[in-house]
């Protein structure tokens, strides 16, 4: 179905349908569609107002280009607002996807593996966050140790006596998706070791978050997050420090501490090459910008890509690297996404959402997506007051 009020110029189509449900797939680094682009994963919940409770299920399955249509295949108990259930197709078996559940009989999150036609075919013992480009890794970290509730889940609890890691023992392990064996390749105490306050460690709680492979499938960044009063974090009161390490562990640095974080940092992404960071930043002035950095480089020599629209924008190279797609936050009751071309620094509104809210940890950001070829555009957006899910085929009428 188009919906023409997002754009007068190009031709938005809603992939979810109307039937008082909420839709979404979750975060912007990665690709719902499979291998043919003939499904694309989604979430179904009754609910958008509150984040969920212990026990309380979201529907998953997929949606189609060509029809306004939802097939549900399966339920699961880990998911969120922001980052759904971390579903992800799986490269190297066909109409199969994973995709994070709580384990009753084990207390804990695990990914279950199913494959389209014949239901739950495997798992594996550790939940994932993000798959690798060439389809061969996933990596974990422990879902519970997050506070944001936004970003984990209802049923990942963490006892008590867990609030201080476990240094030798946790961090982030390295997952591989053909055999399932998993290992630490970075533990909390490395980390510390090389932090660059790390006196102030001991006072504050710690966790981890935002894990994304480079594009050659050789690095990982991701964020060591410490605040001193876990049940209400929110930005003010964080220190954020991103790190970035080989996937032996090898070469772990913290590329950009506290210092470049505060008050000027909202997302960061890799580039175009395995060593290019992009962020979105007020380094220059009181505006944003579109900037990108080379991670070998002491101390970060920033390249301008474009002017940002405005603080918080979620960025992404498209897989040729000549476009890019950025989001805005909330802006008197719409959100903007913007096509850039990077070559030039031109940035293009080819869409506008209605969004009246709410802003927390519920909030629906419109979080871009590419497909693998670089030809589909997808978004969850509340424009029509529902969360929902909207696709724009990204073709020579909307290239500039």
């Amino acid at each position: 179905m188009i919906v023409s009020d997002i754009s007068p110029t190009y031709q938005w189509k809603k992939l979810t349908p109307d039937d008082g449900k909420h839709y979404f797939f979750g975060y912007y680094d990665r690709i719902p569609w499979n291998r043919d682009q003939t499904k694309h994963l989604a979430l179904r919940v009754d609910q958008d107002d509150r984040i969920p409770e212990r026990g309380e299920a979201a529907e998953l399955g997929y949606v189609t280009p060509d029809k306004q249509e939802f097939v549900s295949l399966t339920t699961t108990r880990a998911w969120c607002h922001q980052q759904g259930c971390m579903n992800l197709w799986l490269k190297h078996r066909p109409d199969c996807f994973v995709y994070n559940d709580y384990e009753e009989e084990t207390d804990r999150i695990v990914a279950r593996i199913f494959e389209v036609g014949k239901g739950i075919v495997g798992k594996y013992e550790r939940p994932i966050y993000t798959i690798s480009p060439d389809g061969r890794w996933a990596a974990s970290l422990d879902f519970a140790r997050i506070p944001r509730r936004g970003y984990s889940y209802a049923d990942a609890i963490l006892p008590a006596e867990k609030r201080i890691p476990d240094l030798d023992n946790d961090g982030i392990f390295l997952m591989d998706l053909y055999t399932g064996e998993s290992k630490l390749i970075v533990s909390y105490r490395q980390m510390e070791a090389i932090h660059p306050v790390s006196y102030m460690l001991p006072d504050v709680y710690w966790w981890l978050n935002h894990i994304i492979f480079n594009c050659d499938s050789t690095q990982l960044l991701f964020l060591f997050r410490c605040c001193k009063n876990p049940i209400t974090p929110w930005a003010p009161m964080w220190h954020t420090y991103m790190y970035t390490v080989n996937l032996d562990g090898s070469n772990l640095q913290c590329t950009l501490p506290q210092v470049y974080w505060k008050g000027m940092i909202s997302h960061q992404i890799w580039g175009r090459t395995p060593d290019e960071i992009l962020i979105d930043c007020k380094w220059a002035d009181e505006a944003y910008d579109y900037v990108v950095f080379d991670n070998r480089i002491r101390p970060p020599q920033a390249k301008r890509i474009a002017k940002g629209q405005g603080p918080m924008g979620h960025l992404v190279f498209s897989p040729d690297g000549e476009w890019m797609l950025a989001d805005t936050y909330i802006e008197e009751g719409y959100q903007s996404l913007a096509l850039v071309k990077a070559a030039t620094g031109e940035v293009r509104v080819i869409g506008k959402f209605r969004n009246d809210g709410p802003f927390g940890e519920t909030r629906c950001d419109l979080h871009p997506r590419w497909s693998a070829d670089g030809s589909k555009i997808t978004v969850d957006a509340k424009h029509d007051g529902k969360r929902a899910i909207y696709y724009l085929e990204c073709d020579e009428k909307v290239k500039f």
